[in-house]
């Protein structure tokens, strides 16, 4: 883990070609799974039951017919110690998935983890600024700092980053919204710029409620790092105005990590420029993503450190941790290209990649793609049909309901006293204030409008039920633990 090794891996990333990644990648797959094979007492055993035959030498047709790992059927399955290298006896560090799906798995994992992720953050920066290593710069850590893994592995990674280039200073407020206030009125005017890292909708708060603390953001040349949460364009560039983002392309960065194995897949210049070109036209997004009702994250990622497949719909990563995970499947659904294949869609539909990264100022990598979309579980049914989070997000980024809304929300499927069934949208206002009645029937109707324009399926609904298939609308005031528990993950969906 030296800075040349660092170093070497970076100039990579801007140099090597869409056929080097391809080959570093699926090299890497049969190394994890190598040495998995031979480290790993659980991961052994596991192939054994399966009536895997592993060869002394195995080629690529060979590993894509091993049968794929996941949390219930691999993890869950062995005592912890035996899906770990060390044994639990090394440098470890533990993190906690969120449990939403279960009790919690702890995940161990050792300082070359955060390391790999160090790389991306330094990629990050050189993106913002060729004279990233000159400037100052304050890193507000705005994760939780407790048992999940995004506080502590982004603290850590910056760290490594330090240790390259020693111009960063951070502070770790966590989720405690006054601290990062002082945070940004007190450190970032003497810094040449600010990264604020954070859950979406918590910096959405953060970046809002700094108005009414007198803090002008506009004069902090504030900087994004996202994580735990897709979101839309809308929602990029409502932040990209609230803060006057030089780049909209390089100054915002969304991580697609998990406890499982870290910072997996990044949004970069280049994969941001694709998903906004791609938006913009819907005959080309459904050709790149498919026919789907929500908005994927479009990511990138190092096949030096995982690789990436897709299997029926479902993402499966190969990766090397303290606990190495070998074709896993992470529950999530999307798909994959390698550079020169997306290049290639996007040229047969009169997109020139290559005059849109000049004219938006950036450079382009030659990274894989993985795309990810919100789970089903991600979900409420309303009579069958599926409702998404997104359709509802879109609405309260407009500005005329900004002025009383955070934009978080939860959906919840209820049912009457005659048992029919209806949808509650519980909403969170802004402190002191209160939409009048006209304002309330304008949302409705404007969330009722965007259901039936972007979901075909409530459209019908809409059309044979009438009024009943509107949703009903609950407010509850900032912060209410009910739905919105200050510093924890917004629930967008709850099923009862």
């Amino acid at each position: 883990m030296t800075k040349k090794e660092a170093n070497k891996i970076l100039k990579d990333i801007v140099t090597k070609k869409s056929v080097f990644w391809e080959k570093t990648g699926r090299s890497t797959a049969l190394r994890v799974f190598k040495k998995s094979y031979h480290s790993i007492p659980a991961y052994k055993t596991f192939l054994k039951t399966n009536g895997i035959r592993v060869p002394k030498t195995i080629n690529w047709k060979e590993f894509e017919k091993i049968p794929t790992t996941d949390k219930k059927r691999y993890l869950r399955t062995f005592p912890l110690k035996s899906l770990s290298y060390s044994n639990l006896a090394g440098a470890i560090v533990f993190s906690a998935t969120s449990g939403s799906t279960g009790k919690p798995f702890y995940f161990p994992r050792n300082a070359h983890l955060d390391w790999e992720y160090s790389i991306l953050l330094e990629l990050y920066l050189k993106a913002i600024s060729a004279q990233y290593k000159k400037q100052k710069t304050l890193v507000i850590v705005g994760f939780g700092m407790g048992v999940w893994i995004g506080g502590l592995i982004t603290y850590k990674a910056f760290e490594f980053v330090n240790e390259r280039i020693g111009t960063l200073s951070l502070i770790t407020p966590g989720v405690n919204k006054k601290e990062i206030f002082n945070a940004l009125r007190e450190l970032s005017p003497q810094y040449d710029q600010t990264i604020l890292v954070g859950y979406p909708p918590f910096t959405k708060d953060v970046i809002d409620e700094a108005e009414e603390e007198g803090i002008e953001t506009k004069k902090l040349n504030i900087k994004f790092i996202f994580a735990a949460e897709a979101f839309t364009e809308t929602f990029r560039e409502y932040l990209a105005k609230k803060v006057d983002l030089n780049n909209i392309h390089t100054d915002t960065l969304n991580i697609y990590g998990t406890a499982d194995i870290g910072a997996m897949a990044f949004e970069s210049p280049t994969s941001i420029l694709i998903r906004r070109l791609v938006l913009g036209n819907p005959s080309l997004a459904e050709k790149v993503f498919g026919k789907i009702h929500r908005t994927p994250t479009l990511a990138q990622y190092n096949p030096h450190f995982v690789y990436f497949e897709t299997i029926k719909g479902e993402i499966v990563l190969t990766g090397d941790s303290e606990v190495p995970l070998v074709r896993y499947a992470v529950g999530d659904h999307g798909g994959t290209y390698s550079f020169a294949e997306l290049k290639e869609i996007l040229k047969e539909a009169g997109v020139d990649l290559e005059k849109e990264a000049k004219k938006h100022k950036i450079k382009l990598y030659e990274l894989p793609f993985v795309f990810v979309y919100e789970r089903t579980d991600l979900s409420t049914t309303l009579y069958g049909l599926q409702i998404y989070p997104e359709t509802i997000r879109e609405v309260l980024l407009e500005k005329r309901f900004q002025k009383f809304l955070t934009g978080k929300f939860t959906l919840i499927t209820v049912f009457d006293k005659e048992k029919n069934q209806y949808l509650e949208i519980h909403l969170e206002q802004k402190r002191n204030r209160k939409m009048s009645i006209v304002e309330r029937d304008l949302l409705l109707h404007t969330v009722t409008n965007h259901l039936r324009t972007f979901n075909s399926e409530f459209r019908e609904l809409s059309d044979m039920l009438g009024k009943r298939a509107n949703p009903k609308l609950v407010f509850w005031d900032l912060g209410d633990p009910t739905h919105f528990p200050v510093g924890i993950k917004q629930k967008w969906v709850k099923k009862i």
